[in-house]
C-alpha cells in the first residue's frame, strides 16, 4: 500500500472517529445538572428494567430502570430499605392509543426523566433520597432552585412504608 494513501486514509479515519466521539461528548455535555447539583447519570439508557407503571390520573406510562446496585438489591430482595448507592430512573411518556389496536396503550410524547439517588447520609432531609428531574427530550432541568426536592419528598412520603419509593419490582419468570 502506498504510504501517502495509507496516511490520508488514517488521517481521514482518525478525523471521523474524533468527530463522532466529539459529537457524542458534546451531546452529553448539553444536559445541565438539576438545580440541586445532581447530574444525569451517564449510561442510564443501558440500565436494566425494574418495573413499569401506568398512571391513570395524569395518563402517563413510566418505565423504571435501575443501576447495577438497584438490580442487585432487587435480585437479593433488599428493596425495603433500598441500599445506599442505588439509583432509580423513571422515564415518563404520555399515554397514546395504538392506531392498529386501540385497546393498547403505548408511549406517546416523552414527558420527563426522573432519578432517585439513595444515600442516607447525603440526603437525610429528604428521606435518604436525592431527587432530580429533566423535562422533555431536550432534558431541561426541572425546578427554579434546589428547593424543588421538597416537592418530590412530600409526594414520596405516601410511600414511607416502602422506603419512600413507589417502585415495585416486576417479577420476571
Amino acid at each position: 500500500m502506498n504510504n501517502g494513501v495509507f496516511n490520508k486514509r488514517t488521517i481521514l479515519l482518525a478525523g471521523l472517529i474524533m468527530f463522532f466521539v466529539g459529537s457524542a461528548y458534546a451531546e452529553k455535555q448539553q444536559v445541565l445538572p438539576a438545580p440541586n447539583g445532581i447530574e444525569i447519570p451517564i449510561g442510564y439508557k443501558n440500565w436494566r428494567l425494574i418495573g413499569i407503571t401506568h398512571r391513570t390520573d395524569n395518563k402517563s406510562l413510566r418505565v423504571i430502570l435501575g443501576n447495577s446496585a438497584a438490580i442487585k438489591a432487587v435480585h437479593s430482595g433488599k428493596t425495603n430499605p433500598w441500599p445506599n448507592g442505588v439509583i432509580l430512573a423513571k422515564l415518563v411518556w404520555k399515554d397514546r392509543q395504538l392506531d392498529t389496536w386501540p385497546a393498547a396503550t403505548v408511549p406517546g410524547d416523552f414527558n420527563h426523566a426522573e432519578f432517585m439517588f439513595k444515600d442516607s447520609k447525603k440526603y437525610p432531609e429528604t428521606g435518604g433520597w436525592g431527587y432530580a428531574r429533566w423535562k422533555g427530550l431536550d432534558l431541561i432541568p426541572y425546578g427554579k432552585d434546589a428547593s424543588f426536592v421538597q416537592e418530590c419528598a412530600y409526594c414520596h412520603k405516601a410511600a414511607s412504608k416502602t422506603d419512600n419509593a413507589f417502585t415495585i419490582p416486576a417479577l420476571l419468570p
